[in-house]
């Protein structure tokens, strides 16, 4: 090689090394960042383990007996008609209402999610049915009927449920509707739910067969409870389950034993069979101990926004099975399912057994035979039942039995003084219109008055 081209060769070596790490830099940076991705997208998809909320209480005497996280914010799902049943009892044992009034089915009610009644707009039902097709077939569109019907509108109704929530002592909770569908602003707590369990239980003991009904009966068909724990748990009488893909599978239970009455509630679980497994658990523990000197007031609050446990309880669930989630499965035992805590002996014992068969309650439609008193339903704020004028429901809805077809729309409510001034003015003009057709005849020749007749 000449002395050129060796200098040459040279400058190309070195040039090589000085470029090279530079120009294999961004491709191995790529490389580190995309193995960092691959590694990091699992970690993105995963949600963080949450533990549930729990807490088992004595009725009597308010003492915990067990607890975890339990004022910790969380979304209550359907449990939060619990609340629904305590303002509208309230309303009956303060006077404003009765079991036996009427309640109108509105446009927005029947609009309401499933699960439902699916009644049509102009439909009526009592409050006291209403109340028990809420407990048993947890219909959101008769939630709202109960609180149109009690309060005018769902926001009025709202306001007496967080008025109701501050004065029984519920640090966490808020709400903004009455069957509760998922909204950010509504939340409650395990510890909530438990004293709001309670003081149902103390406030209105003549209303707990409400909470413990197995079936109920409308016209053909007979829809069962959700809850897994009716039937099957010895001595357990009430009370509520609730289930959204925010909220995961929520319950509030009541069993009495040897005279003495316990209030679990469980947040938060994976599905049906084992939070009803759960709260076998914490009853079977309850009833083997004893209540701790903490009462449920005692306890401080966590604070903090309730946990969004949809990827946990929804997570690879389809639209219908999402819908179908809430129901028990009583065909099968209530057993862990892999990577789940494993269920007590005895709650799997208990959930095997097949579904209770109950004798289903009666119920119906309309008003009541010979109901005489005023009906209710939407209406201004502090507007007494019973001033809103609305016109007769058609005779299918009357007669709607249960459908999530969708509603038509609703007749629309007159107010009593425009119902009063539309009538004066209809009085007014027919008035006129007589004087004016006698005018008009007095001022005819007698042989066309004559022929007239």
């Amino acid at each position: 090689m000449s002395p050129k081209s060796f200098r040459s060769s040279l400058r190309l070596t070195l040039l090589t090394a000085l470029l090279l790490p530079g120009l294999a830099a961004p491709n191995q940076a790529f490389a580190a960042r995309k193995h960092a991705k691959a590694k990091a997208a699992p970690a993105q998809a995963a949600v963080a383990h949450v533990p549930t909320p729990y807490i088992a209480i004595d009725v009597e005497s308010g003492r915990v007996i067990a607890q975890r996280d339990s004022t910790r914010a969380w979304f209550p799902a359907s449990v939060t008609k619990l609340m629904t049943v305590y303002v509208a009892l309230d309303a009956v044992k303060s006077g404003r209402l009765t079991l036996d009034t009427p309640l109108f089915v509105s446009a927005r009610a029947a609009r309401m999610q499933p699960s439902k009644m699916g009644f049509a707009p102009g439909a009526q039902v009592t409050l006291g049915n209403a109340l028990k097709m809420l407990m048993v077939k947890s219909a959101n569109d008769l939630a709202v009927t109960i609180a149109e019907g009690v309060s005018g509108s769902v926001e009025a109704f709202a306001d007496e449920m967080n008025a109701s929530a501050h004065a029984l002592g519920m640090q966490e909770s808020h709400f903004v509707n009455p069957n509760g569908l998922h909204d950010p602003n509504h939340y409650s707590s395990a510890r909530d739910m438990a004293i709001l369990g309670r003081a149902i239980l103390l406030r209105f003991p003549e209303r707990a067969d409400l909470f413990n009904i197995g079936a109920f009966r409308l016209g053909d068909q007979i829809v069962p409870t959700h809850n897994g724990l009716l039937g099957r748990y010895p001595g357990a009488d009430g009370m509520k389950t609730g289930f959204t893909c925010p909220a995961g599978f929520n319950l509030v239970a009541s069993a009495t034993r040897s005279g003495r009455r316990v209030i679990v509630v469980v947040f938060g679980d994976t599905s049906a069979r084992v939070r009803t497994a759960h709260a076998v658990d914490l009853l079977n523990q309850s009833f083997a101990g004893s209540a701790s000197n903490t009462t449920i007031a005692d306890l401080p609050s966590a604070g903090g926004a309730p946990p969004n446990m949809k990827a946990v309880a929804c997570g690879g669930r389809s639209k219908q099975a999402q819908l179908a989630a809430e129901s028990e499965d009583f065909a099968a035992p209530v057993a862990a399912a892999e990577g789940e805590q494993a269920a007590p002996a005895s709650g799997a014992a208990i959930a095997a057994l097949p579904r209770p068969s109950y004798e289903p309650v009666d119920l119906f439609v309309g008003p009541a035979p010979g109901y005489q008193g005023p009906v209710a339903g939407p209406r201004p704020a502090d507007t007494p039942i019973g001033v809103i004028a609305y016109s007769a429901p058609p005779a299918a809805a009357a007669a709607s039995a249960i459908s999530h077809h969708a509603a038509t729309p609703a007749p629309k409510p007159v107010h009593a003084h425009k119902a009063a001034k539309h009538k004066a003015a209809a009085i007014k003009g027919a008035a006129t219109k007589k004087d004016d057709k006698a005018k008009a005849g007095a001022d005819q020749p007698k042989h066309d008055k004559a022929a007239a007749h």
